[in-house]
C-alpha cells in the first residue's frame, strides 16, 4: 500500500464521517483512527498470509476471525440490516452448506431502509458455514458466511 493509497483513504474516511477504517489486503494491514480532536492515528502490520479486505467503524464490533486451522474466509455484512437467506419466503435459499459459489453470485439480501440489497461474494469458494438465521438483524462487519477458496 502507498501513500497515495493512504491518503484516499484518508479522504474516504473525512467524506463519509468515519472515526476508524480499517483494511487488511495483500498481507498488509492498515488501520486509521481519527481522535477526538480529529488527528488521524496510523497504525500498519505485515501478515504471513493475505486476507479478504474489511473495513471496521468505531463503535461496532468486527466480527470473529476465521479458525487458522482451516484456509477459509468470511464473506461480511457491508451494511446494517435484515438478512435473508432468499429473495421471498417461498423461495430456496441463495446458496447452502457444500455448494460452490462463484465470484458476483449471490449469496443473501439485505434489507436496510426498506430497500433489498443483494450482497455478491467476491471470492470463488465452497460454503463450510452459514453464520446467520434468516430474518435477523444483522451488524456492520458481521460474518455471515464462512468459504473454504477455492
Amino acid at each position: 500500500m502507498n501513500l497515495k493509497e493512504i491518503k484516499e483513504l484518508i479522504a474516504l474516511m473525512n467524506e463519509n464521517e468515519l472515526m476508524e477504517l480499517e483494511i487488511e489486503r495483500d498481507g498488509m494491514k492498515i488501520r486509521l483512527k481519527k481522535s477526538a480532536s480529529g488527528k488521524i492515528e496510523t497504525v500498519t502490520e505485515e501478515r504471513t498470509r493475505p486476507n479478504a479486505t474489511q473495513v471496521v467503524r468505531t463503535g461496532e464490533k468486527p466480527a470473529e476471525p476465521a479458525k487458522s486451522e482451516r484456509n477459509v474466509i468470511a464473506i461480511k455484512a457491508p451494511m446494517v440490516g435484515t438478512f435473508y437467506r432468499s429473495a421471498s419466503p417461498e423461495s430456496k435459499p441463495y446458496i447452502e452448506i457444500g455448494q460452490t459459489v462463484e465470484v458476483g453470485q449471490v449469496v443473501c439480501i439485505i434489507e436496510a431502509m426498506k430497500l433489498m440489497n443483494e450482497i455478491k461474494s467476491e471470492v470463488k469458494g465452497k460454503v463450510v458455514e452459514i453464520l446467520m438465521e434468516n430474518a435477523r438483524s444483522i451488524e456492520y462487519g458481521q460474518a455471515l458466511f464462512m468459504l473454504e477458496p477455492l
